[in-house]
């Protein structure tokens, strides 16, 4: 077996070696959704601009932020699953502005379903890594 450094971590699951935290499918997916949400929110109006444009667009990048941030924390369980739970609540909270959007008609029901949904979908990988911190630590 390679022996990897200490920034590496091999996952068993997947036999993929994870050397950053933008090799994360969760952290990719969250960036992907992020850069869906900004799409969807260019047509939203002016008025709309320091409230749920900008407030929608910071929670969902927000969740990339702290998971980058986790993933440098992980020799930290604490601090790991602290950041890790900032993650999800950002997430939360970008589901929020996408129920705000659609119920002011700014955007479709079905795109607003799908990118909720894929919001379900990064909540769950983050509880996932948050029940099992010790699968990500540093050794």
């Amino acid at each position: 077996m390679e022996r990897l450094r200490d920034s590496e971590i091999r996952m068993t699951t997947r036999k993929t070696t994870i050397r950053k935290h933008t090799d994360l499918e969760v952290y990719q997916r969250s960036f992907e959704a992020a850069m869906q949400f900004f799409e969807l929110s260019k047509i939203f109006p002016v008025e709309e601009r320091y409230s749920l444009t900008d407030q929608g667009r910071r929670s969902s990048r927000s969740v990339c932020a702290n998971l980058a941030e986790a993933w440098r924390k992980r020799r930290y369980p604490a601090a790991f699953v602290s950041k890790l739970s900032d993650s999800e609540a950002e997430a939360t909270e970008t589901q929020t502005w996408i129920q705000f959007a659609v119920e002011c008609n700014y955007i479709e029901r079905e795109p607003a379903r799908t990118l909720y949904a894929e919001y379900d979908d990064i909540i769950g990988m983050l509880v996932n890594m948050i029940k099992n911190p010790q699968s990500w630590k540093l050794n």
